[in-house]
């Protein structure tokens, strides 16, 4: 992740910054609906908005039966996100395109750093009892410390549902506070779960009581949750990234993860984060995409683009 813009350095819990603060669903979904329909991306305008959506997307594996071959191909892939005569076709072969992070589970970490090494793509790894964060809290953040250990540059933690469902604000503040402060050099993207809070009210405060704690992105959902990133859900995790960098200067990344899986959603989140926080929030330093099956229905729109032909998912190489 680039080193581009500071850490958030996080800060005392101030509960004022969300307490009263109602967010109203049928407002958020017709603003949502709005999204990406008011203006669509054609053609050239297309390839290029895919090709930064490759750059911003957290390649990801997280299965149960994963194994080191698995890993191995998803971050040759990473390397190679498309096809060498794609990229030559487009006329971006100085770009060095890569995906922005590979995402693994902690055991996998040091099998995703040997694959990557030399390439500048960080690990990203899950962490803290993925996906239900149901664990003692020294355990997680044992976890924590073992996944920097083995050389994550980034750490996906999963919050304590419980305490945003309760009010229990101090003790979500301490807990992720505590996480950042064992992630060391790390950045942190605290996973809020979010189809498991129960009112987009809940989502705003736990967004805000996240930043004030330290981590450097907030993310949607584990993609294990029935209901995983939506835009109305988006919408207001992004309306408190910017309600806090209007309060504190600080930049936030913010991560849609769970579902998605078509280019057309991908053109679809960069223009909700064009639109909500502006162009410097479409880079991968401050937005990713956590997905796996996307990038091959991107480079498959992509090859669409540069020779007018579909070809079948099976002809682009998958992780």
């Amino acid at each position: 992740m680039s080193e581009s813009f500071p850490r958030n350095p996080g800060m005392a819990l101030d509960e004022s910054w969300f307490d009263g603060v109602q967010v109203n669903r049928s407002a958020a979904e017709r603003r949502a609906d709005q999204i990406g329909t008011r203006r669509g991306v054609k053609k050239a305008h297309q390839a290029a908005w895919l090709v930064q959506a490759i750059r911003c997307i957290d390649l990801t594996t997280l299965a149960g039966d994963d194994t080191p071959g698995r890993v191995r191909r998803l971050c040759a892939k990473a390397r190679q996100p498309l096809r060498p005569d794609l990229v030559e076709a487009l006329g971006i072969a100085d770009l060095g395109l890569t995906t922005a992070a590979v995402c693994v589970y902690p055991t996998m970490v040091p099998r995703a750093v040997a694959a990557l090494e030399g390439s500048g793509i960080p690990v990203a790894s899950v962490a803290t009892g993925f996906p239900a964060g149901l664990m003692p809290l020294p355990l997680r953040l044992a976890e924590i410390r073992y996944a920097v250990e083995e050389g994550a540059a980034e750490i996906d933690i999963v919050i304590t549902r419980e305490y945003a469902l309760t009010g229990q604000w101090s003790r979500l503040h301490d807990e992720i506070a505590a996480m950042r402060e064992a992630c060391g050099a790390a950045h942190l993207k605290a996973i809020l779960a979010t189809g498991e809070l129960g009112t987009l009210t809940n989502v705003y405060a736990a967004s805000m009581v996240a930043m004030q704690a330290g981590a450097d992105f907030i993310k949607t959902s584990t993609g294990k949750e029935t209901v995983n990133a939506t835009l109305p859900v988006a919408l207001t995790m992004i309306r408190a990234i910017r309600d806090y960098q209007d309060r504190t200067g600080t930049l936030i990344g913010y991560k849609p993860a769970g579902g998605l899986r078509s280019a057309r959603e991908a053109t679809v989140w960069l223009s909700l984060m064009r639109e909500e926080l502006g162009l410097r929030h479409m880079q991968p330093d401050l937005f990713r995409i956590g997905a796996s099956s996307m990038l091959g229905d991107i480079e498959r729109q992509i090859e669409h683009a540069v020779t007018g032909r579909y070809a079948a998912l099976s002809h682009h190489a998958a992780a």
